[in-house]
């Protein structure tokens, strides 16, 4: 085990940060961690590995653990390239998971807010009799959110 190992931050890339975090901020309660970020020269290029690298955006501190916890880091950079397709089953990043109370209502939020629709919502029965409802909707920049609710 690496010593000293502790979850910190999950980073999204962004075509436009400011909308994306507006979005995470307004509908699952996450709170700015200052300062914006916005870097660009040498280092940046050296540590990304793309030439001529700029990158702007934030952290977003995720809700329910506390002011400690870990984060989403948006980001827009530049040069940006285009992302493929939504899909659940790429290899790779796959998903945000948010624990709410009814996942139809926060479903309709995030439509609402520009999000899309995944799949339906179902809802799995676990070993020892617990249930958990949930669905995959997408952030309006296609990032898959999964919402999930037990019981």
């Amino acid at each position: 085990m690496i010593e000293g190992a502790r979850y910190a931050h999950t980073n999204l890339v962004a075509r436009d940060w400011r909308a994306l975090a507006a979005f995470y901020t307004d509908l699952f309660g996450c709170r700015f961690v200052p300062p914006e970020r916005d870097d660009a020269g040498a280092l940046l290029e050296a540590g990304t590995g793309v030439a001529g690298a700029k990158m702007a955006g934030v952290h977003l501190r995720l809700p329910g653990h506390g002011d400690t916890g870990p984060t989403l880091e948006i980001y827009a950079y530049s040069p940006l390239l285009e992302a493929p397709g939504t899909a659940v089953n790429r290899p790779g990043y796959g998903h945000l998971a948010f624990e709410v109370a009814s996942v139809a209502d926060a479903r309709e939020r995030v439509l609402a807010a520009g999000g899309r629709s995944v799949g339906e919502i179902v809802t799995l029965e676990r070993t020892g009799g617990s249930k958990v409802t949930w669905c995959y909707v997408t952030d309006p920049e296609g990032n898959i959110v999964e919402l999930q609710a037990w019981s």
